[in-house]
């Protein structure tokens, strides 16, 4: 390949990566103006305590689907690169494994159904929970397939518009029929729904798989091949669950539905990162394949900036004005406003360890696992020691439960410099996407921030109304004219045909090969 034609790959990587950042992140707002409503609803209505419930029996779901995927989510775009076989049969290969994975769960769950509720009864239509195992499995490898063709409109949809606004509105008709079982039908519900909306785009793309025969040799190959990838992201999504883990060990449910309801407004920044996930992983596997290490340094670099700057942006907005934002949820809820400032500094923390790991996973998968354990490992001894530490010292409850959000935090600090170093060295280039206009951006939304935090109490609408669009604002001014250069422009440039260039197999391409 000639001088220009890498130029013009790495273009076109760029543009490809800025296109699908664009999109998924019309996808994260729509996740967060969902969120919102479904949080308001089960806090108002349903309170802290079954809060607290649905919040553990998820976790442990939501594990187990993890662990169905054996990693496919992320290593099906490696497979799909590598392979002569039609696609739309090494897919169904993949959901065989997920359906063989997901029943092997539920039967689990089902026989043990404790490990949802530890500590509380079971009654209702609780027993009807494990069969959201099976619908994100699936839901989350037709996702992959389709983002591999570079569609990520559908992810959108699924897990943007019709995941969240499916539970939005069954917890408020359940709650109505079954304040008890209203959560979790809401959840099973929504999970269903998002299934189906994965599913009808996988098949309108890829089509049935004509003459495909389940083969036990490749399953058990693509299986083996995959357990670093799935231990890696059972460990990535773990990280971000030990806390809720930890927390129901110690603490009472009501407490442990503050502490979500903070994880889950914390959480809103770590969608951006995903944002660029569907189209991420393809360019990497390509280039990586293609021997192309420094273009994929700077792919590394450009995403992980454009993460750090939106997360930082949108966890100041949301951290500064915390009271206001937990006490959107009911009164009770601003006592995890402290949980709240930790887990939104984890997440920023985190951006430059996530962002490697797309890369890491297809070039040292094994030493990023290790790595990985290692992280979830420290962040558990963390939790629980700075629990009892703090419980030692007679703290109040709520600041004793902020140990694990302190723990998280720590825990991917280490994380983002071991696995940057990792990665660097592999490719022989910079990799981190910190820069210093970053703190200028920061100090100026503080400010601008701190002056909305002295309005009277009478006037809290207004510093939300007003003060989050305006912090956003003044971290984005001064970053895009002290931080941005032309390449970073490139996410804000939308035309009119992104979607379709997106969603839409070119004309005359091959539907068996990404675009």
């Amino acid at each position: 390949m000639t001088a220009s034609d890498k130029q013009g790959a790495a273009t076109a990587d760029l543009a490809a990566l800025a296109r699908g950042g664009r999109i998924n992140f019309f996808g994260f707002v729509l996740r967060l103006l969902a969120r919102l409503p479904f949080l308001f609803i089960a806090g108002r209505m349903y309170g802290a305590e079954e809060l607290g419930r649905f919040a553990y029996a998820v976790l442990i779901v939501e594990f187990a689907a993890q662990l169905a995927t054996l990693g496919l989510k992320r290593g099906l775009a490696q497979q799909l690169a590598r392979t002569d076989k039609p696609h739309v049969c090494v897919v169904a290969d993949a959901l065989l494994v997920a359906a063989i994975g997901s029943a092997i769960a539920m039967a689990i769950l089902a026989i043990f159904p404790q490990a949802m509720f530890p500590n509380s009864e079971i009654h209702g239509m609780e027993w009807a929970l494990p069969i959201t195992v099976f619908a994100l499995a699936w839901s989350d490898i037709c996702l992959a397939a389709l983002a591999y063709r570079h569609d990520v409109t559908s992810t959108v949809r699924a897990r943007a518009i019709v995941e969240p606004w499916t539970i939005s509105i069954a917890a408020f008709a359940w709650y109505f029929i079954s304040v008890r079982d209203g959560l979790i039908i809401a959840y099973a519900l929504s999970m269903v729904g998002a299934l189906v909306a994965s599913v009808i785009p996988f098949v309108k793309s890829y089509g049935m798989p004509h003459g495909w025969k389940p083969d036990p040799g490749t399953l058990w190959h693509l299986a083996r091949r995959n357990l670093p990838v799935a231990a890696a992201d059972a460990v990535e999504w773990g990280s971000r669950r030990v806390d809720i883990a930890v927390l129901g060990l110690f603490f009472s449910p009501a407490i442990v539905g503050i502490y979500y309801v903070a994880q889950q407004v914390a959480s809103l920044p770590a969608k951006l990162k995903t944002s660029f996930d569907p189209i991420l992983g393809p360019v990497i596997s390509r280039n990586l394949a293609d021997a192309h290490k420094a273009a994929v340094a700077k792919q590394v670099r450009q995403v992980g900036f454009w993460v750090i700057a939106a997360q930082g942006a949108v966890a100041l907005a949301l951290g500064i004005p915390g009271e206001a934002v937990m006490g959107l949820v009911g009164a009770g809820f601003v006592a995890g406003t402290a949980a709240l400032a930790f887990l939104l500094a984890a997440e920023v923390v985190a951006a430059t360890a996530a962002v490697s790991e797309a890369a890491l996973i297809y070039c040292a998968r094994h030493r990023n696992m290790m790595v990985s354990m290692v992280m979830i490992a420290l962040e558990a001894g963390l939790a629980v020691a700075l629990i009892l530490l703090m419980r030692s010292w007679d703290w109040p409850v709520m600041w004793q439960a902020t140990g694990p959000a302190l723990a998280l935090m720590l825990a991917l600090g280490f994380a983002s410099v071991v696995k940057s170093r990792m990665l660097a060295g592999i490719l022989q280039s910079p990799v981190s996407g910190w820069r210093w206009p970053l703190i200028w951006a920061a100090v100026a939304a503080v400010a601008v921030g701190w002056l909305f935090t002295l309005l009277p109490p009478r006037l809290e609408w207004l510093e939300l109304v007003g003060g989050i669009p305006a912090i956003l604002a003044a971290f984005g001014a001064v970053l895009w004219f002290k931080g941005f250069g032309h390449e970073d422009r490139e996410l804000f440039r939308m035309k009119k045909e992104d979607i379709e260039e997106l969603s839409l197999p070119e004309p005359g391409s091959s539907p068996e090969s990404p675009r």
